[in-house]
């Protein structure tokens, strides 16, 4: 296990942190440009049934106030730690893509109460549960098992008990778990789906290349 997390140290330091860098300079750009105006971004359903279609998007985008943002930035941070190699650029677009999709298809179907909601972070538990499922049917090993049980041990906690206790303290609004697990469904199934196209598209032993 040491030489994993060893690994994972030397990966991050060879590059794997430009994909979350890049992510983390957008959410806090995205906030300076609308923290004065948050209402007219965030997720808001009427608004959605409306026909603003925009904020299926930016409600994943804006945030609440800095300690929600350094949240999620740190979140973003330790998905990439663990994850960023795990894809390619343009896998993770599929996967951020999908979670996004998840989260707001479940909001709408599935939450008719919720007004609204901001954050990054059920698109984070997408990407979370992507890098695991890769992780799952390449390696295996300890660390593997031990961080997806962690990870399904917090969604667990977050429906029957609420916010961990760290991540729900000095927040100015209340933490959605119901985004947490939609994300994480949508990014499974982006991963399972990636990997089954890859698999597809492998070429079989003893036939013809062009």
């Amino acid at each position: 296990m040491l030489r994993r997390i060893s690994g994972i140290v030397a990966e991050l330091w060879r590059g794997a942190w430009r994909g979350p860098a890049l992510v983390c300079t957008g959410l806090v750009f995205v906030y300076l440009v609308t923290a004065a105006a948050l209402p007219a971004w965030r997720y808001e359903r009427s608004a959605i049934l409306d026909g603003e279609a925009w904020r299926l998007v930016s409600g994943h985008l804006v945030h609440a106030d800095p300690l929600h943002l350094g949240w999620n930035l740190l979140g973003v941070m330790i998905v990439g730690a663990l994850f960023a190699r795990e894809y390619t650029p343009r896998q993770w677009v599929v996967i951020l893509i999908v979670s996004t999709a998840a989260i707001d298809v479940g909001f709408l179907v599935l939450e008719p109460r919720l007004d609204w909601y901001v954050g990054f972070s059920g698109v984070l538990h997408g990407g979370m549960a992507a890098g695991l499922v890769r992780w799952l049917r390449c390696r295996g090993d300890a660390l593997t098992w031990l961080v997806g049980g962690l990870f399904a041990a917090k969604l667990v906690w977050e429906h029957h008990a609420g916010a961990l206790p760290l991540t729900g303290s000095g927040l100015s609004l209340p933490v959605v778990h119901e985004a947490h697990s939609y994300g994480a469904i949508g990014g499974a199934l982006a991963a399972v789906s990636i990997e089954a196209w890859t698999i597809v598209r492998r070429p079989r032993p003893g036939s013809p290349s062009l």
